[in-house]
């Protein structure tokens, strides 16, 4: 193996890693929302962690995360709280700053 096959294999692993690491705190920050959000709409205990992986769930019917952020506004607001679309963007944001934290740190 040459010096440049040994370079793009190790492109290649972090490239990899580094996706591994974005998939892991884009769940993270989801549980995290979903977990903030029960306590918004008055759920505790069990059913905010069960609320909270259905949260998660929905990160995967569509690409991106806007099936996440529509979950979760349409929640909200079913129940009277107030939220816009910018609140919950905002939300997502210091929450990935968390999970991302965490997630680097193992916890």
């Amino acid at each position: 193996m040459n010096e440049f096959d040994k370079r793009e294999e190790g492109f290649e692993k972090k490239f990899a890693l580094d996706e591994e690491l974005k998939f892991k705190a884009e769940a993270r920050r989801n549980k995290l929302l979903g977990l903030w959000a029960a306590e918004k709409l008055g759920i505790s205990g069990d059913a905010a962690n069960a609320y909270a992986k259905e949260v998660v769930a929905a990160d995967f019917e569509e690409a991106g995360d806007n099936d996440v952020l529509h979950k979760v506004l349409k929640d909200l607001t079913a129940k009277g709280q107030p939220a816009t679309e910018r609140d919950i963007r905002a939300k997502m944001d210091e929450l990935l700053a968390v999970a991302v934290t965490q997630v680097k740190a193992g916890t």
